[in-house]
């Protein structure tokens, strides 16, 4: 069971990695999944639209991109995150870079687990889960908010 970490192209230092994997494995659990190997990685706008062109010929921005490599049961995947698009997001939607980031982690997360997004009755499914387990991070968000007293 390995979730990583890592930068592409940026600097960026996620803290609470530990806690972080703790709740995806609580997630991956909740849902009947075990993890096999995931790959989190950091990157900015102009690689993530690079893969999004290379890999899936979009050609627009996006904040995360989710390749599944999962077999049956068992999580195998990348998470692609630009941390601009986090930064700009989380000024659009009012809410702080630290929730808007594990919102989108968590998002990725639950297309591992095969949920999707691609029509409205999906999303609505997807948007409900990701505010669930958004709760499971309320204690990183005490942590963080406590430090920056």
């Amino acid at each position: 069971m390995i979730i990583r970490f890592l930068n592409h192209n940026i600097k960026f230092n996620l803290r609470f990695k530990k806690r972080i994997r703790e709740k995806l494995i609580k997630i991956s659990e909740i849902e009947g999944f075990l993890i096999g190997e995931i790959n989190i990685i950091f990157t900015s706008d102009i690689n993530l639209l690079k893969i999004n062109q290379k890999y899936l010929s979009h050609n627009y921005l996006t904040d995360i991109l989710t390749f599944d490599y999962s077999v049956k049961n068992i999580l195998n995947g990348e998470i692609y995150i630009s941390i601009i698009r986090i930064r700009d997001n989380s000024k659009l939607y009012n809410v702080s870079f630290d929730n808007e980031l594990y919102r989108v982690i968590i998002h990725g997360f639950l297309h591992l687990i095969k949920y999707d997004d691609l029509n409205i009755k999906d999303k609505i499914e997807m948007k409900k889960k990701e505010n669930f387990y958004l709760n499971e991070f309320k204690d990183l968000f005490i942590v963080i908010n406590k430090a920056k007293i």
